[in-house]
C-alpha cells in the first residue's frame, strides 16, 4: 500500500467511523484488508480504493471494508465489577423510583453479543426476585458481520468458561453435537435481545426510545479526545435521568464537559 493511498484510507475511516488509523497501523490496515482485495479481484490497494469510493463500492463493499477493519474483542462477562455493581447497586436504586420495573438498557458496541447475553443472564437473574421487573437490552454495533453471529447466540463451550456455572446451567443449551463443543444462549434471552447497525458517529443515535442503562466499553480508546468527547454527549441524551453510563477500564471521561457524575471509576450517573 502506497502512503498516499495509506493516508487516504485512514482520513476516511476516520471521518465516517472516528477510528484512529495512525501510520504505525498501516500494515496492520494491509493485512485486514488483504483478504477482501482477493475476494473483489482487485489486483492493488489502489484498485480498491478506487472502487470503495464509487457508487457500486460504496453500495456492495464498503460495510464489507468496515468488518474487516474493525476491531472486536470481546467475552462473557468482561469487567465482571461492572456486572457486580449493575446488579448490587445500580439496579435496586433503579427499581426503587421505578414501579413498573421496565428497564431499557443499550449495549452500545456490542460486538458478537457476549455483552448483551451477559446483561440479560444478569436482568433475568433480578427478575426472579422481582418478577415485576421487565427489561429490554438493544445491542448495536458498526459492523454487520458480527451482529450476525451475536444474533444466532452460538458460542464455544471455551468461551463460555466465564460464564458462573449456575447460569450456564440456568441460560445455555448444550450442542446436540458432542463433538462441536459449542453451546447456544436460550431463548429466554435471545428474545429479550434486539440487534441493529448503529455507527457511533451518526450526527445523533436514533433508537427511539431512552435507556435507564448504557455500556459502552472498550470502544472510546480507538476515538480521538474531540470525537470521544462528542460520543459521550451523544450516549448522554439517550440516558435518562438517574441513568447509569458504563465505559471501559482503560477509557476516562476526566475534563470532559458532559453532564453526567461519575459514581465509580469507569461509572457515571445521569443527575
Amino acid at each position: 500500500m502506497e502512503d498516499s493511498d495509506f493516508r487516504t484510507m485512514s482520513q476516511f475511516i476516520y471521518t465516517q467511523y472516528g477510528i484512529k488509523m495512525p501510520p504505525a497501523k498501516k500494515t496492520l490496515l494491509e493485512s485486514r484488508l488483504q483478504k477482501r482485495l482477493k475476494l473483489t479481484g482487485k489486483t492493488s490497494f489502489r484498485t480498491y480504493l478506487e472502487y470503495v469510493f464509487t457508487p457500486q463500492g460504496q453500495a456492495s463493499e464498503l460495510i464489507s471494508m468496515v468488518d474487516a477493519i474493525t476491531t472486536n474483542k470481546t467475552g462473557f462477562f468482561r469487567g465482571p465489577d461492572h456486572f457486580e455493581y449493575l446488579q448490587d447497586t445500580a439496579l435496586p436504586t433503579l427499581l426503587k423510583g421505578n414501579k413498573l420495573g421496565t428497564l431499557q438498557c443499550w449495549s452500545a458496541a456490542c460486538s458478537t453479543g457476549e455483552e448483551p447475553y451477559t446483561l440479560a443472564m444478569v436482568l433475568n437473574d433480578a427478575r426472579m426476585h422481582n418478577p415485576a421487573l421487565n427489561y429490554t437490552i438493544l445491542a448495536t454495533d458498526l459492523s454487520t458481520h458480527v451482529l450476525q453471529r451475536a444474533a444466532q447466540a452460538v458460542y464455544t463451550e471455551e468461551q463460555a468458561t466465564e460464564i458462573p456455572l449456575p447460569l450456564r446451567r440456568r441460560y445455555l443449551l448444550q450442542s446436540k453435537d458432542k463433538l462441536a463443543r459449542q453451546v447456544r444462549v436460550n431463548a429466554t434471552l435471545r428474545e429479550k435481545v434486539l440487534f441493529q447497525r448503529l455507527n457511533l458517529m451518526d450526527e445523533s443515535y436514533n433508537t427511539g426510545i431512552n435507556f435507564q442503562i448504557i455500556f459502552c466499553r472498550n470502544v472510546l480508546i480507538y476515538f480521538d479526545r474531540a470525537t470521544q468527547e462528542r460520543v459521550v454527549q451523544k450516549l448522554s441524551e439517550r440516558l435518562e435521568p438517574g441513568g447509569y453510563l458504563f465505559i471501559g477500564h482503560s477509557e476516562s471521561l476526566t475534563q470532559m464537559d458532559i453532564p453526567l457524575q461519575q459514581v465509580r471509576p469507569t461509572i457515571f450517573r445521569k443527575p
